[in-house]
């Protein structure tokens, strides 16, 4: 569905009609991305229509950056120790 957003303002049955779900069941989703506040809603009639929040979307991809920085830190300090340990093996062995 965010994905769709980025196309612009699309109402709830516009969002949900290449999916198989019903309608009930991507109100729910919408719910959800709105509670996350990457979807707003604005309300014409009993049309509803969602808008993505791509300031939001900034702030995760910048939250999870930094997260992967210190995975791939962490990641790379493993890798090396397990590394060692097998050429410690190694020398062992001869």
């Amino acid at each position: 569905m965010l994905e769709r957003l980025k196309e612009g303002e699309m109402s709830i049955g516009e969002l949900a009609a290449p999916f198989a779900m019903s309608f009930a069941g991507a109100s729910k989703h919408v719910r959800v991305l709105e509670s996350a506040e990457l979807v707003s809603r604005r309300i014409s009639g009993r049309t509803h229509y969602c808008r993505l929040e791509a300031a939001r979307l900034a702030e995760a991809q910048a939250w999870l950056k930094h997260y992967e920085r210190f995975w791939t830190q962490s990641l790379d300090t493993l890798e090396a120790l397990l590394k060692a340990e097998d050429g410690q093996k190694g020398m062992d062995d001869d």
